[in-house]
């Protein structure tokens, strides 16, 4: 039997980017000739510590103890076939830990979802942003038996270091992902997403104050993610994230928004909000940037809105028009089912690890 070691910055079910790359696909591995271990970095108690501001003493000793977690992935990465690199090995800017798993007899398979050669560090750790070293991408892309990339932007970036490039989308199980029974009194329209992309739902606000203007109570606006963002002129409900509470709090939508700037960093995302609601057939409205532009066939599976007047035309048809939702709800959980699922993808991400290792 194969083995699988995935390197990854945080225990299962913990971070979207894995869940959705690649721990929904262990099951299939292990059944069907591997054997997968995944070794994270950050346990949860670590976890709470490395994301809170300050506690700079502490973070050395994570840092160090973390470091100490891969010179043991290094030493035993021999008895691997394959090792899986989940956007990095390690958090700083160094490269020692691919190096070292690059010159071992393994297969070396590097996966990314996201622009990560571009600045990105959460707020509690903008101080150590110097220790970063987002050029390194490259690098681990060349070091690469095999890279996956969540769409064709990020295949592009990665086809001029390695020629070794397949398209793998992140998916969603859709068998997990169905829809729970809720009772809303009021229209509701949300976004998910975490503290780092709340910027993103801002540049919804404009037109959400013309909604609330127009709809006044029979909408509700619900965030989940960030708790502590408030905005009291749409009387926004801010929740945080918890997987044991994610399918419940999804399914309270009526509407799904998201919104992105078209910079740079949103072209190399991977639509995984979008394609959550559309998978609980929630009618969903998406920024034509990026991969949301394959995902959305306007006015079919979701709306593509771009100027503010979009963003309140296309909510408004939602609000008005219960049949419309239903309607585009199905389409879009027919689109998610047969391109963006485990299911549809499944057997393609068996093949390129069975087609490394016999090359």
């Amino acid at each position: 039997m194969n083995k699988i070691l995935f390197l990854a910055n945080h225990r299962p079910d913990r971070a979207p980017g894995q869940r959705f790359r690649f721990e929904q696909y262990l099951d299939f591995l292990n059944k069907n000739g591997y054997e997968c271990e995944v070794s994270p970095l950050l346990s949860e108690k670590d976890d709470k510590i490395f994301y809170s501001k300050g506690n700079w003493m502490s973070k050395l000793f994570i840092l160090i103890k973390c470091f100490t977690i891969r010179l043991s992935d290094v030493v035993r990465a021999n008895k691997f076939d394959v090792v899986f690199v989940f956007r990095e090995a390690f958090f700083t800017g160094t490269t020692y830990f691919e190096k070292k798993f690059h010159k071992s007899s393994a297969k070396v398979v590097f996966d990314f979802d996201d622009s990560i050669w571009l600045s990105n560090v959460s707020s509690a750790n903008k101080k150590v942003e110097w220790l970063k070293n987002y050029y390194k991408t490259s690098e681990l892309i060349a070091l690469s038996d095999l890279v996956f990339a969540g769409n064709n932007y990020l295949a592009n970036y990665a086809a001029k270091y390695n020629s070794r490039v397949n398209i793998i989308p992140t998916t969603i199980d859709t068998d997990e992902y169905r829809r729970k029974e809720t009772s809303n009194n009021k229209i509701c329209i949300g976004w998910s997403g975490s503290v780092t992309t709340i910027q993103h739902f801002k540049h919804a606000i404009p037109s959400l104050k013309k909604i609330k203007a127009k709809y006044g109570q029979e909408i509700d606006i619900k965030v989940i993610g960030d708790k502590n963002y408030q905005n009291k002129e749409l009387d926004i409900h801010s929740i945080d994230w918890a997987k044991a509470t994610e399918l419940e709090e999804l399914s309270t939508f009526d509407i799904g928004i998201m919104p992105l700037p078209d910079d740079e960093w949103a072209n190399g995302k991977c639509g995984l909000k979008g394609l959550q609601y559309m998978a609980l057939e929630i009618p969903t409205i998406m920024s034509p940037v990026g991969v949301n532009r394959e995902i959305i066939s306007d006015g079919n599976n979701g709306f593509l809105a771009d100027s503010q007047d979009e963003w309140f035309e296309k909510i408004s048809l939602l609000i008005e028009s219960e049949e419309l939702r239903i309607r585009v709800g199905k389409e879009g959980r027919k689109t998610v089912v047969d391109h963006y699922s485990v299911t549809s993808q499944k057997n393609s991400y068996l093949d390129a690890f069975n087609k490394l290792l016999k090359a």
